[in-house]
């Protein structure tokens, strides 16, 4: 990579330090296989802030997007995935990790169960 700096800095809210997972688990996986998708994902906090990017994978627990603005970790946001012109029903999501780039953001946002 030459005359690309890329930056290492990734801020979680999971310790360092993680604890022993079962022997079927990796520790940090959280479940549900990957898969790569390319859909435009709006990020809607409760104060009205709306975030736009990309998602890069998805799994039932959770997806990783890009994004132009910063996030922090333990924000918590309405995930709408948008493709072919068609969006989803917003799922309840919290941002879990953060690493920057030197054009955004690629975070991690886990989904979390909603209200009934």
């Amino acid at each position: 990579m030459m005359g690309r700096t890329r930056l290492k800095n990734r801020r979680s809210l999971t310790p360092s330090t993680l604890p022993a997972a079962g022997d079927d688990v990796h520790a940090t996986r959280r479940g549900g296989a990957r898969h790569d998708v390319t859909a435009r994902v709006t990020l809607k906090a409760k104060d009205g802030m709306v975030l736009e990017g990309w998602a890069l994978n998805i799994s039932r627990g959770g997806v990783r997007v890009i994004l132009e603005d910063k996030v922090e970790p333990g924000a918590d946001f309405d995930v709408v995935l948008t493709t072919e012109g068609e969006a989803a029903s917003p799922l309840v999501g919290r941002v879990v990790w953060v690493q920057e780039e030197p054009d955004g953001v690629v975070a991690g946002i886990e989904f979390r169960p909603t209200a009934c």
